[in-house]
């Protein structure tokens, strides 16, 4: 146990010294992480209600709270990194956006009791080293009847996800690896959820604007760059699928979406 804690603690400081780098180009629209139609799209399935208060869990620069705080009662906009936070606190500001509560702290040990009407997390899970920790606190502060919304990046075929994930983490170390819907799934059975939604999105990603994203070292950016091409040329393949774009490296992440009732 002590050891697990050890290794929790440590991705925590990485995540945090990672997410501060990240913190002011995260919202880049070249990255397509804050479209604005897919956060849309996102409140549209899970379908909150006026008196819904709500958690946004890692909610990073609060692109998920922001589009939820206008048809909901509260959100609440929790993140391990203060200067993710600043950003969105800055943005609901900018946005007169007055029902929504900024709170530092990690997904692994909420600071709440069993408040919430929704839970939503976005791209959080893949930098988790136990993902059943987050996931049981997530479940813990959510009352019965409540949903659960989880959206993060689909694992590759299982014969490409230790070599998806390694090429993920010399880019950005916080990264711990892709999870496949399986193993979601599994979270689900087990804490008491029917999933009442699964879907699939691809999201195309500019190499460039990845890479500028996390700050990567030259080194590291060119060696990565380098294994893109020879998949684009027909040599080993990685899990992302690279393809020219206007003689640019492109990929498409899948972006899982997965909407659970606590029964």
């Amino acid at each position: 146990m002590q050891k697990g804690k050890t290794v929790e603690n440590k991705n925590i400081e990485i995540i945090k010294k990672s997410f501060t780098a990240q913190a002011s180009n995260f919202d880049n629209k070249n990255m397509n992480f804050s479209k604005q139609e897919y956060l849309d799209y996102t409140v549209n399935c899970v379908k909150f209600s006026p008196n819904d208060i709500v958690l946004d869990a890692a909610c990073g620069t609060c692109a998920c709270g922001c589009a939820i705080a206008g048809c909901v009662k509260k959100v609440v906009c929790l993140d391990a990194t203060q200067a993710m936070l600043d950003v969105g606190r800055r943005k609901a500001e900018e946005r007169n956006l007055t029902n929504m509560e900024f709170v530092i702290g990690e997904v692994e040990n909420l600071p709440f009791e069993n408040i919430f009407d929704a839970v939503i997390t976005r791209l959080a899970f893949h930098h988790f080293p136990d993902i059943e920790k987050p996931f049981s606190e997530m479940n813990r502060v959510l009352k019965n009847s409540g949903k659960l919304v989880i959206i993060d990046m689909l694992a590759a075929e299982e014969d490409l996800r230790e070599r998806e994930d390694e090429i993920e983490t010399m880019r950005d170390p916080s990264h711990v690896r892709n999870i496949s819907y399986n193993e979601f799934k599994a979270l689900y059975d087990k804490y008491g959820f029917d999933i009442i939604k699964k879907e699939v999105t691809k999201i195309p990603v500019s190499f460039k604007a990845w890479m500028d994203l996390t700050k990567t070292p030259d080194n590291i950016k060119t060696k990565i760059e380098t294994i893109m091409k020879q998949e684009i040329s027909g040599l080993d393949k990685t899990g992302f699928n690279p393809y020219l774009k206007k003689d640019e490296i492109f990929f498409d992440q899948r972006w899982l979406m997965l909407i659970g009732v606590k029964k």
